[in-house]
């Protein structure tokens, strides 16, 4: 099972960041030791004062795929939900200058989060509503029409490079509203009004 990502996929996150709007999707992987387990805890690694959350639309591919034309995207998921990419922002800033990958502040062990999966077909993908609360408090909230790349765009995209196989997950990108996290915190993320995760700081 292998974790792929897309970022930059929101207008308003990218102008947040003060990032360029990409050509095509950004893409990058994390590893499965990033996935935190069931009822665990985000325990805030030794190597970063600065990590900040990033609520995402996340779906679970069912079928084995490769150049996958955009028209059949739909047939390899059936399910949603909402995850968080956890993100050492200032150990990414750093590899950024420096033009280095950015997999030690994106894919570290505990470095996402998935919440409980839904039936696609009880919502409307291309008008459907997310958002992550933070000790009750609304922070993120994105809708799918906002996106620069749809699902069935990126599942599309990205099977010309990677063979997609059976439960390999695809987070979607996240909208602006991203903040340093504090010990303690409450974080949960809903899909329209259903809650999917509750995750607390460590």
């Amino acid at each position: 099972m292998k974790i792929i990502c897309i970022g930059r996929n929101f207008t308003d996150h990218i102008e947040e960041l003060d990032n360029q709007k990409p050509k095509n999707p950004v893409v990058f992987m994390k590893p499965d030791t990033s996935l935190i387990q069931k009822n665990q805890p985000f325990f805030t690694p030794a190597f970063s004062d600065d990590i900040h959350h990033e609520v995402e639309l996340v779906i679970k591919i069912n079928r084995i795929g490769k150049y996958i034309d955009q028209k059949f995207a739909h047939k390899y998921y059936e399910n949603i939900t909402v995850g968080l990419d956890f993100t050492a922002r200032d150990l990414q800033n750093d590899l950024k200058v420096k033009g280095l990958p950015w997999e030690k502040s994106k894919s570290f062990d505990g470095s996402a989060l998935i919440g409980k999966w839904l039936n696609k077909n009880e919502f409307n993908l291309n008008n459907l509503n997310f958002h992550l609360n933070i000790n009750n408090t609304l922070i993120q909230k994105g809708n799918t029409s906002l996106m620069l790349w749809k699902i069935d765009e990126i599942i599309s995209y990205v099977s010309q490079f990677f063979t997609l196989k059976i439960g390999d997950l695809i987070f979607t990108g996240t909208p602006a509203g991203v903040s340093r996290l504090n010990k303690e915190d409450v974080l949960e993320g809903f899909v329209e009004e259903i809650k999917c995760f509750q995750i607390k700081i460590k």
